[in-house]
């Protein structure tokens, strides 16, 4: 590669790696280059990929992105995970792949400005997704109307109860007679 071409390719990956909420470095040392296409297809279905980058300029490209504390975890064989939009969705389809093979194994992440040892990439996985979260708020939202609405219509529905009773009262007292 010629010093142009790395040039462009650390601006092109640097610009890659800003955007990304979420990045994985993974160790595929050991892996057939047949489990790297596979899993590198499956990740790609949901909107994630799989790079191989020499280290040297993976470090260069980190420079300026917020995510430099990645720098120290590019040694040996070392893919590059990167997630689109939405995090969440990234980290459980990278844990949902792993765990298929068990023979490409997490190094580090980057989540919300924080570095993450293999244990802090599962812990984002099992976060709720964005449209669980949307759900739950709306269920909170929705909840403080709901009550309300069932305090201001206990006193109708208690007097309806009331007069039903009395109605029964009244009827159960003229077969009686």
């Amino acid at each position: 590669m010629h010093r142009t071409d790395k040039g462009e390719f650390i601006e092109d990956f640097q610009a890659r790696l800003t955007e990304a909420p979420f990045v994985v470095l993974a160790d595929y040392r050991g892996v057939t280059s047949n489990d790297v296409n596979i899993f590198r297809r499956n990740l790609e279905k949901d909107s994630l990929r799989f790079e191989v980058v020499k280290n040297t300029l993976a470090v260069k490209a980190l420079e300026g992105t917020g995510k430099e504390g990645l720098a120290d975890h590019f040694k040996g064989m070392t893919a590059v995970i990167i997630s689109g939009e939405d995090a969440i969705a990234a980290a459980k389809s990278v844990k949902q792949h792993m765990d298929a093979k068990g023979k490409i194994q997490v190094k580090a992440g980057f989540f919300d400005g924080d570095i993450l040892d293999p244990a802090g990439v599962k812990a984002v996985a099992s976060l709720p997704s964005r449209e669980e979260l949307l759900v739950m708020l709306l269920r909170t939202l929705q909840e403080g109307p709901r009550q309300v609405l069932g305090v201001l219509q206990a006193p109708a529905r208690d007097l309806l109860y009331l007069l039903k009773n009395y109605e029964t009262k009244l009827a159960d007292e003229e077969v009686g007679e």
